[in-house]
């Protein structure tokens, strides 16, 4: 009999032990993600079976920068189509998810231009939705500085921009610990245009225009700087108000200085109507004008007319060095024309490259259960962008570093193109426009002054 109740008694506590064993054998990747997402500050995005992984953008996709966002939105698109390694206009898988995209725009309604009131309306809209598990954007500088970045960052949400280039955005000082961009740093595209002028145009005295944005202002403050450093004189440097449509005044205060040069990196219309309208001042006759990139598209032809394609004109922007990858731009812009046409700016190749490096980081943390479902960790996916090292971009090959800078850190190439040779120049596109300068930098040999 007691022996009996022993062997009962044993039954019984191995049963509550199998039981035990049972309950606490869950699904792989359950335990650990409820542990990773209540130990994460902002907590994890959890996508359910069948459900996408929901993306989000900021881009100016209306009005006169258009031609910019656009560009980028059709390059976030043709990344999404190539996860299952075609092009074939349908949107392949991540994780065993379908992807989705929410563009929002940045256009300030006042100006008709990218700008902060657009970025702040944008962001807000995204952060409010706790599905959007990162964001690529913005197109412009001032609608990320400040505003974007803040807005998405208080609320741990990735912003990965293709096209904001202001080296404040990256300045530990500025820079919000939620963003990352594969534009390349304003610092290196202002000391490539300074040694145009100076070393390639021989001209010694230039006068610069800026809008007052962190863009248009860092490119000419960086400019300046490195060109003074140089030898250069600057003979005025003039801010507008980027409504502005009559130039002539401001040309005509600036002719007075006799400059060889008029550097004005702005967005269309400014760059296309500063550059038809300085031909009609009679002191600036003979003069150079340069723009960047933010005038280096489609729009400033559309606006610029002849002005456009004049002799006296040229303009600045990235140039795509895939390297390795190369056979792979071809098909993306391939795939571009097929798809929405010809080009109209030059950023397309690095939405395509912020939207792979999100998805590499995401496959980095992903927590996977058995029933398909997936969390993501917010702050563990920003950590893991700081691991993207040598990723092989349409771009270039890519490194994120402690700045959040995601860049070749080999160099950068920075075109210039006269006016009728630009990538976006009628009859012309990104792979048959003829380079009539070019230098290529990494962040630190830029800050530095010297060149590979």
């Amino acid at each position: 009999m007691r022996h009996r109740k022993w062997l009962a008694a044993m039954a019984l506590v191995g049963a509550v032990a199998l039981i035990g064993a049972a309950c606490s054998k869950k699904t792989p990747g359950t335990s650990t993600g409820t542990d990773a997402c209540s130990k994460d500050q902002f907590g994890c995005v959890t996508i359910r079976p069948g459900n996408p992984i929901h993306f989000g953008a900021i881009q100016t996709i209306s009005a006169s920068t258009a031609f910019l966002g656009t560009d980028e939105v059709h390059g976030i698109n043709l990344a999404m189509d190539y996860l299952d390694g075609t092009f074939d206009g349908k949107n392949g898988q991540l994780l065993g998810h379908p992807v989705s995209l929410t563009p929002q725009d940045e256009t300030d309604p006042t100006s008709g231009q990218c700008g902060k009131a657009g970025g702040q309306t944008a962001a807000t809209k995204l952060a409010a939705d706790s599905s959007v598990v990162a964001v690529i954007g913005t197109s412009c500088s001032s609608a990320a500085l400040g505003v974007a970045d803040t807005i998405l960052g208080n609320k741990g949400v990735l912003l990965v921009s293709a096209s904001a280039t202001s080296a404040k955005l990256t300045n530990s000082q500025f820079r919000n610990p939620f963003f990352f961009r594969t534009a390349q740093n304003d610092a290196i595209q202002a000391k490539v245009v300074a040694d145009f002028v100076f070393k390639k145009l021989g001209v010694k005295s230039t006068a610069t225009m800026n809008d007052g944005g962190p863009y248009t202002s860092g490119l000419t403050t960086g400019f300046e700087t490195f060109y003074k450093a140089l030898g250069g004189t600057i003979t005025a440097s003039e801010s507008f108000d980027p409504t502005l449509k009559d130039f002539k005044p401001v040309l005509t205060t600036i002719g007075q200085g006799h400059p060889g040069v008029i550097y004005a990196p702005d967005f269309d219309p400014p760059c296309a109507l500063i550059a038809k309208q300085m031909a009609q001042i009679p002191t600036l006759s003979g003069v150079k004008y340069v723009g960047s990139d933010g005038c280096n598209e489609t729009n400033f032809y559309n606006l610029g007319k002849s002005a456009a394609t004049a002799s006296y004109v040229y303009l600045s922007s990235p140039k795509a060095s895939p390297g390795s990858t190369s056979a792979l731009y071809t098909q993306e812009q391939a795939a571009y024309v097929k798809q929405y046409g010809k080009p109209t700016a030059s950023f397309n190749a690095n939405g395509f490259d912020a939207f792979n490096i999100i998805a590499q980081a995401i496959k980095a943390v992903a927590i996977k259960s058995a029933d398909g479902t997936i969390k993501i960790p917010r702050s563990a996916l920003r950590n893991a962008m700081y691991n993207i090292k040598d990723y092989q971009g349409l771009t270039g090959t890519l490194t994120c570093i402690n700045t959040g800078d995601c860049q070749s850190q080999a160099a950068v190439n920075i075109a210039v193109y006269q006016g009728a040779d630009g990538p976006f120049a009628p009859g012309k596109s990104p792979t048959t426009a003829t380079v009539f300068f070019n230098e290529t930098f990494n962040l630190t040999q830029a800050l530095a002054g010297s060149s590979t």
